[in-house]
């Protein structure tokens, strides 16, 4: 892969927003990964405030829909993924009570202490672990809920690869990011790794799937050939190195004051 081109954020957003757009979701997970997480949280109310940050098109958010009370809000950067947030909302009957809005997570529109539970798979790393769980918990009700996905070693052992450090620069152990947590004033509920599948079948399947029509689209352009080939690099080097590194939930909540 060219050297010019070695994070999804080099890319224009309207190109990196029709790649991934058609996907269900635009990074791993599972219905059955959410409702885990979900499980080690007390039942919320129909008063209930949920925000999921960086929701992508919602693939996520209607499981936890299906599985919570309350009233949740979707944001995420590109308005074409809000858009179809909004019309798999309808889909799903829920959007009485889940409603997406354009936003970026570095000023999030809440008021402090508004959210009973902050939701972000697979997103989180584009403000930063650390930063995203401190400037977060103003949001929270005392008492409130923080469940996050972090790129995380599962072994050991550490893989020395450039794709690990232009990706995921900030990556450490399940320890290590729990005493993140902690230094970041939550006291931690759960954490657990997303299993193989996650990647495989539920993200790296369809987004290998999306390739050729993409660059159909894109008349097989330079740019759009990169962003194929950075995709395909991503899938090949999980395929290798997947015993090393993966997604782990972590589930913190914010002291009662």
């Amino acid at each position: 892969m060219s050297n010019n081109h070695t994070s999804i954020h080099d890319f224009d957003f309207t190109l990196i927003c029709n790649y991934f757009k058609s996907l269900e979701r635009q990074g791993p997970g599972s219905p059955e990964a959410t409702q885990k997480a979900l499980s080690f949280i007390n039942e919320l109310s129909e008063k209930s405030q949920i925000a999921d940050i960086g929701c992508g098109t919602g693939g996520q958010t209607i499981t936890l829909a299906e599985y919570t009370k309350g009233q949740i809000t979707g944001i995420d950067l590109f308005p074409d993924f809000i858009e179809i947030f909004n019309k798999n909302a309808a889909k799903a009957l829920c959007s009485d009570r889940v409603k997406g809005i354009t936003g970026s997570m570095d000023h999030l529109p809440f008021q402090n202490e508004e959210l009973d539970l902050i939701w972000s798979e697979g997103a989180i790393y584009n403000i930063g672990f650390e930063r995203g769980l401190r400037e977060w918990r103003q949001y929270l009700k005392p008492g409130g809920i923080i469940a996050v996905t972090e790129c995380s070693w599962l072994s050991g052992a550490r893989l020395a690869s450039k794709f690990i450090s232009d990706y995921f620069p900030d990556i450490d152990s399940p320890s290590g990011k729990v005493r993140i947590l902690e230094e970041a004033g939550y006291a931690p509920l759960a954490h657990f790794a997303l299993p193989e599948h996650c990647w495989t079948e539920n993200y790296f399947a369809h987004a290998s799937a999306r390739i050729p029509g993409f660059l159909k689209q894109y008349g097989h352009s330079e740019k759009a050939l990169l962003l194929a080939e950075m995709q395909k690099n991503e899938i090949a080097h999980y395929e290798k190195y997947k015993a090393y590194y993966g997604y782990v939930f972590y589930i913190g909540q914010k002291p009662e004051e």
